[in-house]
């Protein structure tokens, strides 16, 4: 169990009748990033809220830095750290006052509080703007205020539920850089994102939960694997060489490709990826076929939490809109 900051067995809650977690499962190795991943509704905040000891749960087992969180509630609040959704500074206040603020509400006396302030400052490339009060700061630099805040206390744990909703790539960049910057120094951490490039880029195991279960646990490359391997993709310039595209496309996939008409689009999958990309491309020049494009891709996240949910993510769903 030493091997695990967090450790899960068969959370349960219910709402109203309703169950919110269903015997929900999770083990999180020390020092790493754990992603959680689901779609709305599937029981991502419910499990951190409960593992945070805000919420008591109905059933089951979880201990969080080697203890329990139901039956050691405020041992577990001191080794953990919990930023939400949205930032939660005072925008009134300057960066400097938010952290020694919060310090002093950690119990610090004022000295301490002000050197820890200090010392997360300049951890979080906020010095510049400390004495600047927080309603200028950038979105990215409001979540790097609210991720020093969260860890005043140097915890064990830190939990991130949906740390970069609503930034932009920018904003997005600093708070990546930030939670590698705390995983290096030897913090834990629990993500849940709908970001699935979030997850891919942070996180070293992804556990993906839905209606309350988890039902996959692996690495990204793992996770990307079961959902098959590289496919071949070719876009042909006119829809009436659709036809000869696919009879060259299959002889070099493992099974029949697929076919979008409305994308002008063959693709497969493939064993050997370089020699079925060449061999395809002399095919496809030697049959005359006007190529637009063709290439190998391999499985993302998005088929992955399409394939196990049978959901599309928030992410996906926004640019369908557009």
């Amino acid at each position: 169990m030493d091997t695990y900051a967090v450790h899960a067995e068969g959370l349960r809650k219910r709402y109203g009748g309703k169950d919110a977690l269903a015997g929900f499962d999770l083990a999180v190795r020390r020092g790493t990033v754990q992603g959680l991943l689901g779609p709305n509704g599937a029981g991502k905040t419910t499990a951190v809220r409960i593992l945070a000891t805000l919420l008591r749960l109905d059933g089951g087992r979880a201990t969080v830095a080697g203890l329990d969180v139901a039956k050691e509630p405020r041992a577990v609040r001191r080794r953990i750290g919990l930023a939400g959704q949205y930032a939660a500074v005072d925008q009134v206040l300057t960066g400097r006052q938010n952290l020694e603020m919060f310090g002093r509400l950690f119990h610090l006396d004022g000295r301490r509080a002000r050197q820890r302030a200090a010392e997360l400052l300049a951890r979080f490339d906020l010095v510049d703007a400390a004495d600047q009060g927080v309603e200028g700061y950038s979105g990215g630099m409001r979540r790097r205020l609210d991720l020093a805040a969260s860890m005043i206390l140097a915890p064990d744990v830190l939990f991130l539920d949906e740390p970069t909703t609503g930034l932009d790539p920018r904003g997005r960049g600093e708070v990546w850089d930030s939670v590698r910057a705390l995983v290096a120094d030897g913090t834990t951490v629990l993500l849940t994102t709908q970001y699935l490039d979030e997850a891919d880029k942070l996180a070293s195991q992804i556990t993906v939960i839905d209606r309350g279960r988890a039902i996959a646990d692996d690495t990204p490359d793992g996770l990307k694997s079961a959902v098959g391997g590289d496919r071949i993709e070719v876009v042909v310039g006119e829809a009436a060489d659709i036809p000869r595209a696919w009879q060259v496309v299959a002889g070099v996939c493992r099974e029949a490709p697929e076919t979008d008409h409305g994308e002008r689009r063959v693709h497969g999958l493939v064993h050997d990826r370089v020699a079925a990309l060449t061999e395809a491309a002399r095919r496809l020049r030697d049959e005359g076929v006007a190529v637009e494009d063709i290439g190998l891709r391999r499985p993302s996240l998005d088929d992955v939490f399409l394939r196990l949910t049978g959901h599309r993510t928030a992410e996906e769903k926004a640019g369908a809109a557009v």
